[in-house]
């Protein structure tokens, strides 16, 4: 059985290549290919946070009925990480490649963090939350 801890772990991994080839791309300054891999980025991150806040997020907190505990932290993450990205996002349509390497730097330690209490701390706790649930819990959020 697979665990969302796994899942979700694996998940995170896809985002980071993903992250790591547009920053690669745009840092030698091959904007057609970077801004794609950057959408990529975007929109696989994007419907990472879709998949934790419309189904793994509020599960947890009816199973454990805490909402003010790991789940607000990793929403207002969110939101940070959205706006990192919508700058991001602006600096690929300049072609502002100092810009989006600042932006990025600072996204990847994001990231870092955000990813570490989610696999150590977070995701742990869900797989007991949701215990046999698990399995349907995953096949949810895959149609988010």
């Amino acid at each position: 059985m697979t665990t969302i801890t796994e899942t979700m772990a694996r998940n995170h991994r896809h985002c980071d290549e993903l992250f790591a080839e547009a920053e690669e791309l745009i840092s030698q300054g091959d904007w057609v290919q970077g801004r794609d891999k950057f959408e990529a980025f975007r929109d696989t991150t994007e419907n990472h946070f879709t998949m934790e806040e419309g189904v793994l997020f509020p599960g947890f907190e009816q199973r454990t009925g805490q909402t003010m505990g790991p789940t607000q932290m990793m929403r207002m993450e969110h939101a940070q990480m959205r706006q990192l990205m919508a700058d991001m996002e602006a600096a690929v349509a300049h072609e502002d490649d100092e810009r989006y390497l600042g932006l990025s730097e600072t996204m990847m330690m994001v990231m870092q963090q955000h990813n570490m209490k989610e696999e150590q701390m977070l995701y742990p706790m869900t797989d007991q939350a949701f215990a046999g649930d698990a399995e349907a819990t995953l096949q949810e959020m895959k149609m988010l």
